[in-house]
C-alpha cells in the first residue's frame, strides 16, 4: 500500500513538472518592440504571378474567428494576430488591445512561438463574462500541435497561462491539443462554442484514401474541459465553414470540395449551404428553422443556399452576419478556376440575404484574386457596410489589392463606395470585422507583397474609412497608430 502510494505521488509530481516544464518553454510572455504581421504563401504557381495565394497573412484566414473584440466596460478593443519575429522567419503569436480613451496601442505581448512559418496557424481569441482573455492557438491539419491560453488577470495581456484542456471521446477525457479553422462563440449562461476542422481518411470509391477537412463543433463551459466532438457535414472530400452569431443563435456557412481523381479538391471548393443552432448545439436547423440531421453527407440537402456546382464555379466564403431581426447575410466571392490570373475572372464578390421565405442573392463588386477577403457589417439603422480590398493593389491578380470601404442603405441592392488607401507598395488583405465592434477600431487588417517574402504592416480603419498603421518600432510603452494618407501619383 505504501509502495503504491509513493509511486502515486512520484506519477503525479512527474506530470506536475511536465506540464510546467511544457508551460515555461511555450509561454513566452514577452514585450515585443512593434508590430510586424507574418508573410506566407502557398502552392507555387510557376508563372508571373507565383503563388496561388500569398501576401501579408497576420488576419488569415477567413475561417479562423474572431481577432478582435471590443470591451464596453473598459472601453478597449483586443485584438490578437498572426506576428513574426523582424527575419519574418517564425509565426508568433501575438496579443494587444487599442485604448478608446486615450486612441493608444501598448507594446504586444508575443504569448508564443508557434514555431512555423504556417499562417494557417494563426490565433483567435475570446474573452468570458469575467474578462478573461482565451487564445486559441490553431494546427494546420495533424502536423503541428493547438494550444490554449488564458490571461491571468481579466482585461489584461501582460501575462497568460498555458490550459491544458481536454475532450469528450467515448465517455472519458483526453487531451486536445489539435484543431484547426477555428471559430470560438461566447454565451453567458453556456460558455463556448467552437467551430472547427478535424482532418480524417476517407475511402472513395474504386480511388485511393484521400485527405478530408470534416468540419464540426464542440463546447465547454469553463473553456477547459470540453464535449464529444460532433460533425456537421462530411460529403465528398470535406469543407470549409466560416460562421457567425445572433443573440444566442450561432450560424455556420460553408462549401463542399469535389472529388477530383488526382487533384485536390479544395481547389475546387463550390456550392453554398447554411445551418444554424438555436439551442448551444444541441439541434440544428436549417435556415427555415427546420430540424438537420447531422452529419450532412449528400450534396443536395435542405442546408444549400444556391447550386454553384451546376455553374462550375468555385465559391470562396468571406463572411457571416445578421440583421437586426436575426436573418442571416452571407458575403462570399465566386471565379471560374483556383489559379491566380486573369483567365479565371472575374472574381465576383456577391451578398446572399434571407428574406424570412428566400435567400436574395446580389452582385456587390468585382476583384482579381480568389483570396481577396472582406467583412460584412450590419448597423443598428440597417445600413450595411463591407471593407474589402475591391481595387487591384500593386501586385495585380495576387491576393488582396488597396481596401474599398463600400455602403449600401438598401440590403445590398446599390451600393457606395470609398477609397481607403491608394498607390500601396504592397497588397493589402483580410479585413476583419471585431465582435461588438466599435466605430473607432472597424476592421482589422495586414498588408504584404503578392509575389516575393517581405515585411508586413499591421492596420486598422474607423467607420468613415480613415486607416492607421500600427507602429512597426516602439521607443516607448504606448504610443498613437500612425494616420494613413490617402496618396495620388
Amino acid at each position: 500500500m505504501k509502495y503504491t502510494f509513493l509511486l502515486s505521488t512520484l506519477a503525479l509530481l512527474i506530470f506536475q513538472i511536465s506540464e510546467v516544464s511544457a508551460q515555461n518553454v511555450l509561454t513566452l510572455n514577452i514585450k515585443d518592440d512593434g508590430y510586424r504581421g507574418i508573410w506566407y504563401s502557398d502552392q507555387p504557381s510557376n508563372d508571373e504571378y507565383v503563388y496561388k495565394y500569398s501576401g501579408g497573412l497576420g488576419t488569415y484566414p477567413a475561417n479562423h474567428y474572431p481577432f478582435s473584440i471590443y470591451i464596453k466596460e473598459v472601453n478597449k478593443t483586443f485584438f490578437c494576430y498572426g506576428g513574426s519575429d523582424k527575419e519574418g522567419k517564425t509565426l508568433l503569436h501575438a496579443v494587444s488591445f487599442f485604448d478608446h480613451k486615450s486612441k493608444k496601442v501598448p507594446k504586444p505581448t508575443i504569448v508564443l512561438d508557434k514555431k512555423t512559418n504556417n499562417a494557417h496557424d494563426n490565433p483567435v481569441m475570446n474573452i468570458d463574462e469575467e474578462g478573461y482573455i482565451w487564445i486559441f492557438s490553431t494546427a494546420h491539419g495533424t502536423n503541428t500541435p493547438a494550444y490554449i491560453h488564458k490571461s491571468i488577470k481579466p482585461y489584461d495581456i501582460s501575462e497568460f497561462e498555458q490550459i491544458f484542456a481536454t475532450k469528450e471521446v467515448e465517455g472519458e477525457n483526453v487531451p486536445m491539443d489539435n484543431f484547426s479553422y477555428l471559430q470560438t462563440w461566447y454565451q453567458k449562461e453556456n460558455g463556448f462554442l467552437n467551430l472547427f476542422t478535424h482532418y480524417d481518411r476517407n475511402v472513395i470509391p474504386n480511388q485511393a484514401t484521400k485527405p478530408r477537412r470534416t468540419i464540426g463543433f464542440m463546447t465547454s463551459e469553463d473553456g477547459v474541459e470540453y464535449s464529444e466532438w460532433k460533425d456537421l457535414a462530411i460529403i465528398e472530400e470535406g469543407h470549409y465553414q466560416t460562421s457567425g452569431q445572433f443573440e444566442n443563435t450561432i450560424g455556420t456557412t460553408f462549401n463542399f470540395h469535389p472529388y477530383r481523381e488526382g487533384e485536390n479538391g479544395l481547389n475546387y471548393r463550390t456550392n453554398l449551404y447554411y445551418l444554424q443552432t438555436p439551442d448551444f448545439g444541441k439541434t440544428w436547423q436549417n435556415v427555415y428553422g427546420e430540424e438537420v440531421n447531422i452529419p450532412l453527407t449528400e450534396i443536395e440537402n435542405s442546408a444549400l443556399v444556391k447550386d454553384y456546382q451546376i455553374l462550375g464555379e468555385n465559391v470562396y466564403i468571406n463572411d457571416l452576419t445578421y440583421d437586426k431581426n436575426g436573418k442571416p447575410i452571407i458575403l462570399y466571392v465566386t471565379s471560374k478556376g483556383y489559379q491566380s490570373g486573369p483567365v479565371n475572372g472575374p472574381r465576383s464578390w456577391f451578398t446572399a440575404r434571407f428574406t424570412g421565405s428566400d435567400w436574395e442573392i446580389k452582385h456587390l463588386a468585382d476583384s482579381d484574386n480568389n483570396y481577396d477577403m472582406g467583412s460584412l457589417y450590419v448597423d443598428s439603422k440597417g445600413n450595411w457596410n463591407v471593407v474589402g480590398p475591391t481595387t487591384p493593389g500593386p501586385q495585380a491578380y495576387n491576393t488582396g489589392g488597396e481596401m474599398v470601404l463600400w455602403t449600401s442603405s438598401d440590403q445590398g441592392e446599390n451600393w457606395k463606395s470609398k477609397a481607403m488607401t491608394s498607390n500601396s507598395e504592397r497588397n493589402h488583405s483580410y479585413a476583419r470585422r471585431p465582435v461588438n465592434v466599435h466605430n473607432d477600431f472597424f476592421a482589422f487588417w495586414a498588408d504584404g507583397h503578392g509575389r516575393k517574402h517581405d515585411i508586413s504592416k499591421l492596420y486598422f480603419s474607423d467607420k468613415k474609412g480613415k486607416v492607421y498603421q500600427l507602429p512597426e518600432n516602439m521607443k516607448n510603452d504606448f504610443e498613437k497608430p500612425i494616420r494613413l494618407k490617402i496618396s495620388e501619383k
